[in-house]
């Protein structure tokens, strides 16, 4: 039984009905951008095949109703005027954020019962909880016709998670399991929200691109990553801009000397100006048919986020070294850091070897053993019956 069946039928034995609909939102990986996104700069994210699926009915009696096959727990039952930012520490709270997020624009959601199922890797990086977000909001969208495009869902769904949620994340991981298309990544200033869908096939030049789930999981609302964010602030601050995306990389050199002792504030200014420019330099090849040209950029980008963001663990560092050392052509870590996911991209005929030699560094390091899959760009959010 594939998703869209599964989540029918639980919605059914649920509620004792059939849903309206049924929807779908990616889990997505961060090709280069790491960080960025909060600082006004650019990401390189692309949606993964794994999805939140959502069956969704509407109610008219400001009720909601959630339901995950994935958590041990009967149904939540919550009163729309009673949605309250950080009331709830549940997983709960993504989806119901949603809608109070959506009530708070004053758009007129009345109420709805959801089963929710997802094979996206929680705690991995991935963005488990953005596609939870944008299924959601995207079945309320369509069975309210509210008229909002994709990228108003995604601030939607970022304020959810900002205010409701209290996690302080940028607009990069709701707006790609948005707006993402199969086959691309998706170039995305965050300042202005604009987007070019980059072509990236790996298949048809003979490469893969392996994502390997560390299994260390990593919290998001736990601290470090809020106090990167008010680090990356201060040195904005600093140096009289809005947003280190203001920062030229070739001014990069005078603005690190224009900070002197802040040496923490130093390495996190110099961390979001180069990764930048690597977005940039990856987009540039991509559009050339450098394909695989990105590998060494991917690299930099590694050490950068372990040397001066200074959130890679020996997990991850474990991934990069061994898949670079087994003949992969770049690697690094993904996502918000601590833990999660490294990505690998490798050729297709090497896959093999360099999963084994990760598997093996793993299991002789002490470690879990990692998960790993191919990640294959895929298309966005949408409807599917």
């Amino acid at each position: 039984m594939g998703a869209e069946q599964q989540v029918r039928a639980g919605f059914v034995e649920l509620y004792g009905a059939e849903p309206e609909g049924v929807w779908a939102a990616p889990g997505r990986v961060n090709l280069i951008g790491e960080h960025t996104d909060y600082n006004d700069g650019f990401v390189m994210p692309f949606a993964l095949p794994h999805t939140a699926t959502a069956a969704v009915s509407r109610r008219t009696d400001g009720v909601l109703r959630l339901h995950s096959a994935d958590i041990e727990a009967g149904v939540a039952e919550l009163r729309l005027d009673d949605l309250a930012p950080e009331s709830d520490r549940a997983w709960t709270a993504y989806p119901a954020g949603v809608v109070w997020a959506l009530r708070e624009a004053g758009h007129p959601v009345t109420g709805a019962d959801i089963h929710l199922g997802s094979t996206v890797p929680s705690g991995a990086g991935l963005s488990s909880s953005a596609s939870l977000e944008v299924v959601v909001a995207l079945a309320l969208n369509d069975l309210f016709e509210l008229g909002l495009q994709r990228w108003q869902l995604a601030r939607l769904c970022q304020r959810a998670e900002n205010v409701y949620v209290g996690a302080p994340t940028g607009i990069m991981d709701q707006t790609a399991s948005a707006c993402c298309e199969a086959g691309h990544a998706l170039f995305l200033d965050t300042r202005d929200l604009s987007q070019k869908q980059i072509p990236f096939d790996l298949a048809a030049e003979g490469m893969r691109l392996l994502v390997v789930d560390t299994q260390v999981k990593h919290a998001h609302s736990d601290g470090e990553y809020g106090k990167r964010r008010a680090g990356c602030e201060k040195g904005a601050a600093l140096l009289g801009v809005d947003a280190l995306r203001d920062i030229a990389y070739a001014d990069l050199d005078a603005a690190l000397a224009r900070l002197g002792d802040e040496e923490e504030v130093r390495r996190l200014v110099r961390h979001v100006v180069t990764e930048d420019q690597r977005v940039e330099r990856v987009v540039s090849l991509l559009k050339s048919g450098e394909t695989r040209a990105i590998g060494p950029v991917l690299i930099e980008g590694h050490a950068s986020l372990r040397d001066d963001f200074r959130i890679s663990c020996p997990e991850l560092d474990l991934v990069v070294d061994t898949a670079l050392a087994s003949g992969a052509l770049g690697a690094r870590m993904t996502g918000g850091g601590f833990g999660g996911s490294a990505i690998v991209l490798a050729e297709a005929a090497d896959v093999d070897t360099i999963a084994k030699a990760v598997e093996e560094a793993f299991a002789a390091a002490g470690f879990t053993a990692p998960r790993i899959f191919e990640a294959v760009p895929s298309a966005g959010a949408r409807r599917l019956g």
